[in-house]
């Protein structure tokens, strides 16, 4: 893949970009090899490659510049606005879009915010991309003094991309370095964005998180849902399930699938795709997932993780060491603490694992691990 901005040195957040893609593909799997180790018992499956580009279904861009002339992209050194709009990475329908979205922000007069003198209005737009095209967007404001702007601009905007059926104003009102707000303030009637991923249609809503790349999180949610299937349990645990995504691939008549997520807002998106998939003896809770297992007067016969980057932690691993547990699949975005993890719960081996590259042109991978009760 070729990259204008890498060649000219104006962004490096791609640091594979030059490596031809299957040697990258084959450095993540040797990595993941080597990080949990030759193992006899443990088959590696194939990797599930992504496109090279145009993978990326969610864009979170920093607004700079001015308001009749903003850019879309990063921050260079001295806080000054980078425009990457074209970013090779990012999903064809996101491209299109961008630009749009830019002469909305100048016609609606949206001050972007300057970091170095913290004054202006509009930081970040964050969009996403469902499987169908229909986009979602998002303006995260300081305040709600240009709120009145951005509504008049409404009707323009969605004229030019009628593809954004959702469209909010996130409120960040402090100076961090953080993406987005708590307070959403949706501008669209409809507020969640339809995810169909093969056997399920999941949904969206603004601060709820979902996985980069939709084809290869199809992959993945189709190939736990496999080895769920084989293992064939009465019970079932999908900790850290985000929208529910596991949970309800997993769900099947006769099997209690219970979802727990900190996010209040990504459970109600879970129960809404289950109503909608009609899924029986499916729940949702909002909760701390290791409190949760802590707190259960009895383990499932399954639990499914996919904890964020640190891993599931000293509690959780040493609940499911000594529970009767007797599968885990545990999904990692971060193959190191994958690795501490597995360490950490000895009775619980490693059979199957796949790598899929959620991630092309970075070092990050996901990489899907199936766990056995040992004896």
């Amino acid at each position: 893949m070729q990259c204008s901005y890498l060649d000219a040195g104006t962004c490096r957040s791609c640091t594979l970009m030059g490596t031809p893609y299957p040697r990258q593909v084959e450095a993540k799997e040797g990595r993941c090899r080597e990080l949990l180790g030759e193992q006899p018992q443990l088959r590696w499956l194939p990797a599930v490659r992504s496109a090279e580009s145009g993978y990326r279904n969610k864009a979170k861009m920093v607004v700079g510049g001015t308001a009749r002339r903003p850019t879309l992209g990063i921050l260079d050194a001295g806080g000054r606005g980078v425009d990457l709009r074209r970013c090779g990475v990012c999903t064809p329908g996101i491209r299109a879009a961008l630009p749009v979205i830019a002469r909305s922000i100048a016609r609606a007069g949206l001050e972007p915010y300057d970091v170095p003198s913290r004054r202006g209005e509009l930081k970040n737009v964050l969009v996403t991309e469902s499987p169908t095209g229909e986009l979602m967007v998002r303006f995260v404001l300081r305040s709600r003094q240009q709120l009145g702007a951005l509504r008049r601009e409404l009707q323009q905007l969605r004229r030019e991309l009628p593809q954004a059926v959702v469209v909010t104003a996130n409120l960040l009102p402090e100076h961090r370095a953080v993406v987005e707000g708590e307070t959403e303030v949706p501008l669209t009637e409809r507020t969640t964005l339809r995810m169909p991923m093969g056997a399920v249609d999941l949904d969206l809503r603004p601060q709820s998180f979902f996985q980069t790349n939709s084809p290869v999180a199809r992959a993945l949610y189709a190939q736990v849902a496999e080895w769920v299937d084989e293992a064939a349990p009465a019970s079932a645990w999908d900790l850290y399930c985000g929208v529910g995504g596991f949970a309800l691939h997993c769900a099947a008549p006769g099997r209690r699938v219970t979802g727990v997520e900190v996010s209040a807002e990504a459970v109600e998106s879970a129960r809404s795709a289950a109503r909608a998939a009609g899924l029986q003896d499916v729940e949702f809770l909002a909760g701390d997932a290791t409190r949760f297992a802590l707190d259960a007067a009895e383990a499932p016969d399954l639990v499914v993780v996919n904890p964020p980057r640190r891993g599931i932690g000293a509690e959780l691993r040493q609940w499911l060491e000594r529970s009767r547990v007797r599968h885990v699949v545990y999904s990692s975005c971060n193959p190191a603490t994958l690795a501490a993890d597995l360490a950490a719960m000895p009775s619980l081996r490693p059979v199957r694992a796949r790598v899929l590259d959620m991630f092309p042109q970075t070092e990050h991978v996901e990489v899907v691990t199936l766990l056995e009760r040992a004896g």
